[in-house]
């Protein structure tokens, strides 16, 4: 990758990469929301997307996960093009996939621990005793503990966060998809998440893509960063690089600056980038 940044107009010189957007726009009602995008999300590293509220972060990450089709350009899954898969295909992908949404899509009638053995028994066939196991060994790590019989209508909004992130890695997947994960929790906590995620990468070997305004958080974990504005991905590279990039945009986002009309969240505690 040489000293400099990646020119997001062109392509990524990346070996084999896990999935990628080539010349990707997305336009909704007449608006184009992603104008030419270009991302390679890197096999066995965790990619952060970063960028202004409005800015097409959580589009890039439907379109990896294949909730979006692109109005024009192509998405690349382990090299196909991810509109030939047929619909058997896409089943089973799915299975091997891991994604944690914004407002989590828990089970109410479940409690904690039924939310994350059920994909488990689900889809793995795996017996009850298996399942639980592996639920409260998640539960554990991301401090729900002794909140496993809780339903999570009885949870806080951080603690409801913590266990969609749980029942996010129950299949122990081998594509991980994070849309804003530490969003509601305290400093500690999120950077105990932020941990998580990354143990399960270095683990298991595991690809992850997360989207993150937290500008200490995404340092903490990332391999590569990119960055969108206006609909745009601007750069993406190693975190060593994004720290000294021309590009003003990147330096005010990472500063808490403001990037035109919008105002960039900054990073999430006093921890030094």
């Amino acid at each position: 990758m040489g000293d400099r940044m990646i020119d997001a107009s062109a392509p990524q010189q990346r070996p084999s990469p896990y999935a990628e957007l080539q010349d990707v726009s997305i336009t909704f009602a007449g608006v184009k929301r992603l104008k030419q995008v270009h991302l390679a999300v890197g096999r066995g590293q965790i990619t952060t997307v970063m960028g202004p509220s409005g800015s097409g972060k959580s589009l890039v990450l439907k379109l990896i996960a294949g909730l979006l089709q692109p109005t024009e350009g192509v998405v690349w899954v382990e090299g196909r093009k991810f509109s030939n898969f047929t619909r058997d295909e896409i089943t089973k992908r799915s299975a091997r996939v891991g994604m944690l949404f914004q407002r989590n899509a828990l089970f109410d009638s479940m409690t904690a621990i039924e939310n994350v053995k059920f994909p488990q028994i689900e889809t793995q066939g795996v017996t009850n005793e298996a399942a639980e196991m592996r639920a409260r060994e998640l539960l554990e790590s991301v401090g729900l503990s002794n909140a496993a019989e809780r339903y999570p209508g009885e949870m806080s909004g951080g603690m409801q966060k913590r266990l969609g992130i749980a029942r996010a890695l129950a299949l122990k997947p081998e594509f991980v998809l994070y849309d804003d994960p530490t969003a509601g929790l305290d400093p500690i906590t999120s950077r105990s998440i932020m941990r998580l995620i990354k143990d399960l990468q270095l683990k298991s070997g595991a690809t992850a893509v997360v989207v993150t305004n937290e500008v200490a958080r995404a340092f903490q974990v990332a391999d590569q960063m990119a960055f969108t504005f206006g609909g745009e991905l601007v750069a993406a590279g190693p975190p060593e690089q994004a720290r000294s990039h021309a590009d003003p945009r990147i330096q005010q986002f990472l500063k808490g600056g403001l990037i035109g009309p919008l105002t960039s969240s900054g990073p999430s505690d006093s921890e030094s980038l």
